[in-house]
């Protein structure tokens, strides 16, 4: 059996950090033993699911799309969302080793192993008034997620020192081994025996992900700013993202801060076909769509439009005596922008299929709304207001999901006909704050092939109405167990445990909490790979300081 075997390094985790990790120790021809909890088959992680969107600063990519970026300017952009309050020493220092080494620790690191990305950058998390990135730097994954991560694992698998890997699937990690007050293993069960085992090694890295795949969990960490947590939040993370490790860390004097940061969606949709119970789905929101309350009144005084600030969405919605909200749009504006997170709703992309991704560009994605359409309880068909309203009600009425609030049919026809006569006046007359955020985002190219030019909802050629009915999805932990730059996990006094490291979310993606209050977006699975790949340096006695 593999488990009495001594290894050189234990990793908990099969994802992105545990993968990338992998690869660096390999290369020094390390024994390395992965504990992972999931199949074979899912070997990856939470990254293989994942849209594969990632923040870079000063790339190549931006350069020749006329973008002027900077380390400087990103670390403003990320300081002014952060909000970091004055003791978080390690995530603020994450944050500047980050902007300073996005380039030549994860694009550099991805380029020669084939992973190209979207030749356009995204300009994703504006900021409600301009405080979040100021210009596109969000690179998504030509292949999504998916290809990332299929190429990480073939990779590893291919690596001239593989016999030196030991992978054990459907292995629960679930407390330290400790001697001489040094980390000198790791104890858990065997998931579907529950036999036990021990591995021993002197340095173990804890990759083993978040907290957001417990929901019960989730709901007691929740922001206590943010009142009570809806009754409904769905789970979009990985259900063996439970907190086990950060439980376990603890146990031994770790530090484990900004649990109650999360980056959740507000656009959570029941999963038509779920894995595990709960499963959402997140939508990327229309930004023509109309989102509404369970009352179907628009959300104000300033409407709710996503790729601006996506936790005060979250917040907003999630303080709402109801929990949940609406998304109204007409199938002209569904078709053109509605889009799912992730690589399993994006077939064309995850495929790189260029002609059909591009088809479904210009044309819309009737695959994927046929699909939600038919297979999915919260969407809602209706071929006038009237006959739309009606079936929103009856949704609620009849679904399993308990909801409070009743569409009222005056409430919405007043939202949806004020937004209207808006678009009728024209351009130069819009007095409305949606309409200007569509007019800024049509403005950059990555956008403006996904954004309909002032749409009507009830616009009789576009017909049939589309109601969303959304929820807030749990997906990940912005908070963690805390590290220095060494990924080095720190005890509650401030110093080292020695040999224990701690990576990608299971780490807040860096120090406990890298993101502060709020994210840039796509600075998750970038992390995994710079966190892990300072674990590697430290391990190797290379630390690298910014």
């Amino acid at each position: 059996m593999h488990e009495n075997s001594p290894f050189d390094i234990v990793i908990i985790g099969g994802g992105l950090a545990g993968i990338t990790a992998a690869l660096e120790l390999l290369d020094q021809g390390l024994k390395i033993a992965i504990i992972d909890r999931d199949t074979k088959q899912n070997f990856g992680g939470l990254a293989k699911q994942a849209l594969g969107g990632m923040t870079l600063i000063n790339t190549p990519i931006q350069r020749l799309n006329g973008i002027h970026d900077s380390p400087d300017r990103a670390l403003r952009d990320w300081l002014s969302f952060a909000q970091f309050p004055e003791q978080a020493i390690w995530p603020k220092k994450w944050a500047e080793l980050y902007v300073n080494r996005s380039v030549d620790d994860i694009y550099n690191w991805l380029k020669p192993k084939g992973i190209k990305f979207f030749p356009v950058p995204h300009w994703v998390e504006r900021g409600e008034f301009g405080d979040g990135n100021s210009v596109p730097r969000y690179h998504i994954v030509w292949g999504t997620g998916h290809h990332l991560m299929q190429t990480l694992i073939t990779e590893l698998k291919q690596h001239r020192n593989t016999k030196r890997l030991t992978c054990l699937f459907g292995h629960k990690a679930e407390a330290l081994v400790m001697q001489n007050r040094s980390v000198a293993g790791v104890r858990g069960v065997v998931e579907k025996t529950g036999q036990a085992f021990e591995l021993n090694a002197p340095v173990v890295l804890v990759a083993s992900g978040g907290i957001n795949g417990n929901i019960e969990r989730v709901k007691q960490e929740w922001d206590k700013s943010w009142g009570n947590p809806p009754q409904n939040i769905l789970n979009g993370a990985h259900e063996y993202a439970d907190g086990t490790l950060h439980d376990a860390v603890e146990k031994i004097d770790g530090k484990v801060t900004n649990l109650h940061q999360m980056w959740n969606y507000a656009a959570g949709i029941h999963h038509p076909d779920p894995s595990i119970p709960n499963e959402g789905l997140s939508l990327i929101p229309p930004k023509s769509a109309l989102w509404l309350d369970a009352t179907g009144q628009r959300f104000g005084p300033m409407p709710l439009v996503t790729g601006f600030d996506t936790h005060l969405i979250c917040k907003r919605i999630a303080m709402d005596p109801h929990g949940y909200s609406w998304q109204v749009m007409n199938w002209k504006i569904a078709l053109k922008e509605i889009a799912v997170s992730g690589a399993e709703s994006n077939p064309a992309f995850r495929n790189r299929r260029i002609t059909q991704f591009a088809r479904e560009i210009l044309l819309g994605n009737h695959r994927l709304l046929d699909y939600l359409a038919a297979e999915c309880e919260d969407v809602v068909i209706g071929n006038s207001l009237e006959e739309l309203v009606d079936k929103m009600n009856q949704l609620n009425a009849t679904s399993q999901t308990t909801v409070t609030g009743q569409v009222d049919l005056d409430t919405i026809r007043q939202s949806v006909e004020s937004y209207d006569k808006q678009i009728d006046l024209g351009v130069e007359f819009h007095n409305d704050d949606q309409l200007r955020r569509i007019a800024q985002v049509r403005n950059w190219r990555g956008d403006r092939s996904r954004t309909c030019k002032f749409e009507k909802i009830l616009n009789k050629k576009s017909m049939p109405l589309v109601a969303f009915r959304e929820f807030i999805v749990s997906r990940k932990s912005m908070g963690g167990i805390q590290t220095d730059l060494e990924s080095r996990v720190l005890s509650s006094a401030g110093t080292p445990i020695p040999g224990l490291y701690a990576a990608g979310e299971a780490a807040g993606f860096g120090g406990g909490g890298i993101s502060g209050l709020k994210s840039l977006e796509g600075t998750f699975i970038s992390n995994c790979i710079l966190n892990a790949r300072m674990a590697v340096r430290s391990i190797n006695s290379q630390p690298l300081t910014p």
